[in-house]
């Protein structure tokens, strides 16, 4: 099993090269040696001279090619959308077979990456597509706290649709099985309402009542130790104190407003429960600040100390 981290390096015109280029410069020898950036050499040499480092990046960079290469920071360019979903494509194919043990994921742009003809809602969808998996969900970790989402990228009108008992359950699922992967014995999870005050025994709506509270009771049946449904205006606050180990939040806002709150740059975003592991930073390609090696690439170190905690726990498995 590969001990070797794949960093994809995001949208050519965002931050992504910038930050895996001085995530890559402050690693240690053996750190560095395990890790490979794919992208555009000729675009991590230009982030590379922005940031005023003299690492030679050569032996660490599956190089792809990218028509004009290097392309302008901060651009809004199809070019680009289709060039971040080839690195990912390629570190996808890797990962399957085993040249790499997990993907750190820089940002791409969705709007460039739909451009490109490449029509997914975000990292997610499209790393369920290349890998043919029936289901991912995004986790959220930080040190004190971590969300587990029922559902993202979709309207709030959508996202209640979709919190149906049996995907609540497959979260529940999902959640308990990263945390024990990760070092959890035994995962105390809580799961969030969705109508205020858990509907008030039906005064703001039936949903958690008829759909949340029986996928609740079947986890608690199979031996996982989960509460709930349990009002989203003091779950995260208890999460966040220590009661609980992991909150299922049930659409998109309703887990990242907390954790975007309490761990804006520290924040990592995981991808569970698809046939590859697959981490990443929380924030875009902040194309305003590209090019300038001003970024910040502390979420991209979290991101990466979180990809090698992934990959030791499989070899100690394995």
């Amino acid at each position: 099993m590969s001990g070797i981290i794949g960093i994809t390096m995001g949208d050519p015109c965002g931050v992504g090269p910038e930050i895996s280029v001085r995530a890559l410069s402050d690693m240690a020898a053996d750190d560095r040696a395990a890790t490979r950036i794919y992208g555009n050499l000729a675009t991590l040499i230009a982030a590379r001279d922005a940031l005023g480092l003299s690492i030679d990046l050569q032996p660490y960079v599956v190089d792809i090619e990218v028509e004009g290469a290097p392309l302008p920071w901060g651009s809004l360019s199809p070019v680009a959308g289709d060039a971040a979903f080839r690195f990912i494509e390629k570190a996808v194919r890797d990962a399957e077979a085993g040249t790499i043990g997990c993907i750190v994921t820089a940002p791409i742009n969705k709007e460039a990456l739909n451009l490109a003809g490449h029509h997914y809602d975000g990292h997610t969808g499209m790393l369920r597509s290349l890998t043919g998996s029936k289901a991912a969900y995004m986790l959220l970790a930080s040190e004190r706290l971590k969300v587990i989402h029922v559902s993202t990228h979709v309207s709030l009108q959508e996202a209640i649709r979709r919190a149906t008992t049996e995907r609540v359950l497959a979260t529940i699922r999902a959640g308990n099985c990263h945390l024990k992967r990760i070092g959890y014995d035994s995962p105390r999870i809580a799961v969030a309402g969705v109508n205020p005050h858990c509907g008030e025994n039906g005064l703001f709506g039936t949903e958690d009542d008829d759909q949340i509270a029986p996928a609740v009771a079947a986890a608690r049946a199979e031996g996982i130790d989960v509460q709930g449904p349990i009002s989203a205006d003091t779950v995260f606050h208890r999460a966040y104190s220590g009661a609980f180990d992991l909150v299922v939040a049930q659409y998109h806002d309703q887990g990242h407003i907390p954790i975007k709150l309490v761990a804006f740059d520290t924040a990592v975003n995981v991808s569970v429960e698809l046939p590859i592991d697959r981490t990443s930073v929380d924030h875009g390609t902040a194309f305003d600040i590209a090019g300038k090696g001003i970024a910040n690439h502390g979420n991209m170190n979290s991101a990466i100390a979180y990809a090698r905690k992934l990959v030791a726990g499989k070899a100690t498995r394995g």
